[in-house]
Formats: C-alpha cells, structure tokens, sequence
C-alpha cells in the first residue's frame, strides 16, 4: 500500500512538474520579450552580455522542453523561430551587438527524436569575421559562421538522410550583409554538417551559396515554391567597384536556383512570375 502511495505521489509530481512547464510557456515569452526590448537599449556590453546569458537560459530550457515543437512565442521580434514545413527541425536564432561592434550570433538546432525517443538539440555560437563565409568547405557545429535563418525547406539527398535547405543573412559590419543559401544534414553520428556539393553555377560545384552586399539597400532571397529560390541578382554600382561588395546591390534583375536531378542548377535573368508558377 506504502509502494502504491508512494508511485502515486511521484506520479504526481512529474505531472505537476510538466503541467508548471506548459502553463509557464507564456510567462517565459514575456520574460524574453522584456529581456530582447532591453538588450537592444544603450547599455554597456557587460550589462548586455549579463542580460543575453539570462536569455540563453531561457531557451535553452524552451529548447530542451517536450513543447519546443507545440509551442511558438509570439511578439518576439528579435528571437527567429522556424520549423521545417517536415515539422522535424526547429530553429531558434537570435544576435548581439556589443559597443566594440562585435556581432555574436546564437542558435539552437532541434531535430525531433524517433519514437520514444527525446529530440536532438545543438547548440551553436558564432562571432561575425571579416573573413568571407567560403562556399567550398563544410561548417559544423564546432566551427559554425554565424547566421540567422528565416526559412528551411526539406529536399531528398542521396542516401537515407533527409537534407534542408535553409536560408540565412549575416548583418555583418556597418557596410556589408551576407546572404546564404546553405544546406543542412545530420552526419552518421548525429553531427551537424553546413554545405553539400550540389550548387551548380556553370561548371563550378558549391556547397553552399554567399551574396556580400551593401547594408544601404535590401535584397530579396526566397523560396517561391520547393524547388526554386528566386533573388536578386547583385552587380557593383560601377565597374571600379567590382571587387568591393559594400557597393554591390540590386540590379533589378533576378536569378533563381532550381532543383534538378539532386543539384540546385543555377538560371539567371528569370522571370518571377513563371518561376512562382511552376
């Protein structure tokens, strides 16, 4: 009898435990939004760096919960949230900008666990370098760039795997952003791995696409549907800038990547309209 009331009683707990967890979801939101209205105001980088470890706490224990992919906070502008359209990973980004300049990028990665089984949660930091994201290398989770990425769509790769296309903007310096079109697998060991051979621009094979642009003008990078992303396509302001991308912007043309047999081919000078529809 003594056992039975025991298991009860512990039963109990972990049930209140979780019913806490949920009810408290919305309470944490607030929490954030109060914590991002503030890091953005004029404070010293200790005081930032103070309130951004309160936030990593935060969402770390989001990050880990059984609601991760239930439950999305609303009115976070300066926290990216997206879930793959498969509804097996989840994003979560967000930034800091200390007095220095320095840019520090945070990200956690969940992969929805099998079964039975509890998700995989990565958890990723990277500082803005002046040095360019290389398009023929992989990334990991121990030597990531530093982005935040507003959308992801599933693809087929080769093999078992399922890979992601995901979508990401670098804020950078004062002069230069960063776009990336990059994808995302899971190695055998449940490793992260950024890029893959199947960017095709001509004859030349990347794993993974950056545009460097000038912070004065905005570019447009977007899935139209699946299997094609439409952008702008980017030329220096005048020829004697060709090597110097903080002059670098819409032409008012587009290009346009397109799944085709396991590669993303490369179109340029598309019409949006037909791509939109295909």
């Amino acid at each position: 009898m003594k056992k039975s009331l025991f298991l009860v009683s512990i039963l109990s707990l972990i049930l209140s435990s979780h019913l806490l967890c949920q009810v408290n979801l919305p309470l944490t939101g607030r929490s954030l939004e109060g914590m991002f209205s503030r890091i953005r105001d004029n404070l010293s980088s200790e005081q930032k760096l103070r309130i951004n470890d309160s936030i990593q706490t935060l969402v770390d224990k989001y990050a880990k919960s059984d609601s991760v992919f239930k439950y999305k906070f609303n009115n976070l502008r300066f926290l990216g949230q997206i879930i793959s359209p498969d509804s097996l990973v989840k994003i979560i980004t967000w930034n800091l900008i200390l007095e220095s300049g320095d840019n520090s990028y945070y990200c956690y990665f969940i992969r929805k666990g099998k079964e039975n089984s509890s998700n995989d949660v990565y958890k990723l930091s990277g500082l803005y370098s002046e040095k360019a994201i290389r398009s023929d290398t992989l990334y990991s989770d121990s030597n990531w760039y530093g982005a935040l990425y507003y959308d992801i769509r599933p693809f087929k790769v080769a093999g078992p795997d399922q890979g992601y296309v995901i979508l990401g903007i670098d804020y950078g310096n004062s002069f230069v952003t960063r776009k990336i079109i990059d994808i995302l697998t899971f190695g055998p060991d449940h490793n992260l791995i950024f890029g893959k051979k199947c960017f095709v621009d001509g004859k030349v094979l990347r794993q993974r696409v950056v545009f460097e642009y000038s912070t004065k003008v905005v570019m447009s990078l977007r899935f139209v549907n699946d299997k094609s992303i439409v952008f702008d396509h980017l030329s220096p302001s005048t020829p004697e800038f060709r090597d110097n991308h903080q002059f670098w912007g819409p032409d008012f043309s587009f290009d346009s990547y397109n799944f085709e047999n396991g590669f993303w081919k490369l179109k340029s000078d598309v019409d949006v309209r037909i791509e939109r529809n295909k």
